[in-house]
């Protein structure tokens, strides 16, 4: 079974009891449109969500381990903007409630180890929108280099269009930044 630790977090797969916490972060409208996605109505459509995640094998719960609660999510994930085959784009929610406290890197700097330690990727991406400042910054202390700006890329739920500001860090990147 995939879990991965830190020293507050556990990663691991999402479970249908997970629903009441995950729809705690997922209902608030400063969470999911900063993602691309928009908050959840009701439990039925986090339930939703947590099957296609259970299904995906791509997308992990985010837990403190000090109130063993599920805080956010984190993805490794397809990037449909690269046709390399052995790299990942990494996508993070954190709820609002733990921003501002490490938690988002802490998550992302472990997923990092796994992908190029434990999968042996080549290349790892990231993207944040440009009003995102806090995703931003959790990209910066990660050590992704910037790429730039692609212009119009995505299109929201509610079909407002944003650029998407571009990061990499390869396998290289990685061991130069651990300093093998």
């Amino acid at each position: 079974m995939f879990v991965l630790e830190t020293d507050r977090l556990i990663i691991r797969k999402f479970h249908i009891s997970d629903v009441n916490d995950l729809y705690d972060y997922a209902k608030n409208p400063n969470v999911g449109p900063n993602a691309g996605w928009k908050p959840h109505k009701n439990r039925g459509e986090t339930i939703a969500i947590i099957i296609e995640f259970i299904k995906s094998d791509e997308v992990w719960a985010i837990v403190e381990k000090r109130r063993n609660k599920v805080i956010g999510s984190i993805g490794l994930h397809k990037d449909r903007k690269r046709e390399l085959r052995n790299a990942k784009m990494i996508g993070y929610v954190l709820s609002e409630d733990y921003w501002g406290k490490g938690y988002a890197t802490e998550a992302v700097k472990r997923m990092l180890k796994y992908g190029f330690e434990e999968l042996d990727l080549d290349l790892i991406s990231v993207y944040h929108y440009p009003h995102n400042m806090r995703s931003r910054r959790v990209i910066e202390k990660c050590g992704f280099k910037y790429e730039g700006v692609l212009r119009k890329a995505s299109v929201l739920y509610d079909g407002t269009v944003y650029d998407d500001v571009c990061y990499s860090m390869t396998k290289e990147d990685y061991y130069d930044m651990m300093g093998r």
